[in-house]
């Protein structure tokens, strides 16, 4: 069995969902595994990783809009040290994911043809968020 494993750095640009397909799918070519699984972990309690639609951009709109609304930044939260849209943000991050399983085939990311990986920035300023790419299987 062949294990892989490669820390990717992931500019925001604030709170946003930014499509990182391309970038896993680097990885697990340069990893040479033909059959098995990739694992992505962000190192991140602000920002999440989302397997989502890849056609329709309204689908990314709707769900920015309805996290808007589900965790309001301007609620009377306690901890604000960093400021007031941070608390906001862990919240969002408790409610998504910080990791994320796909398997591969064939050397190539089994996502279903309307499916990307998106890092959802939850900050309002963008930041360089870090995701651990940990791929293994058979070569």
């Amino acid at each position: 069995m062949t294990q892989f494993q490669q820390t990717l750095r992931i500019s925001t640009t604030g709170k946003s969902l930014c499509k990182i397909t391309s970038q896993v799918q680097t990885a697990v070519a340069q990893s040479g595994v033909r059959v098995g699984l990739c694992s992505l972990f962000l190192r991140h309690t602000s920002a999440s990783l989302v397997i989502q639609e890849n056609a329709d951009p309204d689908v990314l709109k709707d769900l920015e809009n309805f996290f808007a609304k589900l965790v309001p930044e301007w609620e009377n939260y306690i901890h604000s040290t960093e400021g007031t849209d941070d608390m906001p943000a862990h919240i969002r991050t408790v409610l998504t994911h910080t990791s994320e399983q796909i398997p591969i085939a064939n050397g190539r990311l089994l996502l279903g043809v309307w499916q990307d990986i998106y890092l959802w920035e939850h900050r309002q300023q963008g930041s360089s968020r870090e995701l651990v790419v940990h791929v293994m299987g058979e070569a």
